[in-house]
């Protein structure tokens, strides 16, 4: 038999490359670049944006005193429901049914219970407990203390408290989530080694569960952020409520909801950023190579666009006279 040959191609190395055709992706993408173009093509040609009643109104200082209650009030918030969360979680996960069944209890019903709903009895629980105070338990005897309900339970206590239960009870679950998500075997090594309980929660637990837990946190706080619009069903002053007192008068309705808009936009910005940072911070040791900075991306596509003008330049050598 003649040995085999094997034809070589005609041009060693090169390959024929076929993209590959997104035929779909293109489509999509034109679509949402037409309606984004369409979109700002809007906010520079219809006229009833009013953009200077926007502008005069954006630095208002009943709008920005209404924009530093909404963040006093996530702040408050947002610590008082993450801690209170965290203890939930821990009661969830202990071996005692009395305060599993008291944190699932919670859990449920202010989970069940709308925000708005438990706003307008947080502020109206004057007609129910006219006084409140310490005294003989099962009895309305005070002997320490009595506080007239209505005083103490004002509007900004009343939405501290609403929200921060409310926001307790999604927390708990996250936190738990997180705890969960941690590998047993690590514990039990640990437990093996001779660790105590409590290193091992900060040394070995809460690091892990932190990943997990960040993403979902850092959301219900942008969500709670965007919530206290709701205190306006207690008159508290914050910011919608400010924008629409300041409609109700001049009937200037969708500039004066752009700047409530623009604000709650730019601190939901702010805080996604600070969630960067702070995941890229406890990816650390999880992740062989940490995901680039928005600077260090810049940086990274300034020097790949000057290398390739300096490659596409053509050298030039004088020669001497």
């Amino acid at each position: 038999m003649p040995p085999l040959t094997r034809t070589e191609p005609a041009h060693p190395g090169a390959l024929d490359v076929v993209p590959l055709r997104h035929w779909w992706r293109w489509v999509f993408s034109a679509i949402a670049v037409f309606l984004l173009a369409q979109l700002v093509w809007t906010f520079f040609t219809n006229p009833q944006w009013r953009w200077p009643v926007f502008a005069d109104h954006f630095f208002n200082e009943a709008v920005l005193r209404g924009l530093w209650l909404t963040l006093w009030l996530t702040a408050a918030s947002a610590v008082i429901g993450f801690a209170l969360g965290g203890l939930l979680a821990l009661a969830r996960l202990s071996g005692s049914p009395l305060l599993n069944g008291f944190a699932w209890g919670f859990i449920w019903f202010f989970r069940s219970v709308p925000l708005v709903v438990q706003l307008v009895v947080w502020y109206n629980l004057g007609y129910l407990f006219p006084t409140l105070g310490i005294g003989w338990p099962f009895t309305y005897d005070f002997w320490v203390v009595e506080f007239d309900t209505v005083r103490l339970l004002s509007s900004t206590v009343a939405a501290i408290l609403g929200l921060s239960l409310h926001q307790a009870a999604y927390s708990a679950e996250i936190i738990r989530g997180g705890l969960l998500s941690v590998d047993q075997g690590q514990l039990e090594a640990a437990r093996a080694l001779g660790i105590p309980q409590l290193r091992r929660f900060r040394r070995i637990v809460l690091p892990q569960a932190a990943r997990a837990i960040l993403p979902n946190a850092f959301n219900e706080v942008i969500g709670l952020l965007k919530g206290t619009s709701v205190v306006f069903i207690v008159a508290l002053p914050e910011l919608f409520y400010t924008v629409q007192v300041i409609y109700n008068r001049n009937q200037q309705v969708i500039p004066l909801l752009l700047v409530a808009a623009v604000w709650y936009t730019i601190f939901t910005t702010l805080l996604s950023i600070a969630q960067f940072y702070v995941e890229r911070r406890f990816s650390r040791g999880a992740a062989r190579e940490l995901p680039p900075t928005p600077l260090q991306k810049l940086r990274r596509a300034f020097r790949t666009a000057t290398a390739r003008v300096r490659s596409q330049t053509p050298q030039t050598s004088g020669e001497p006279a």
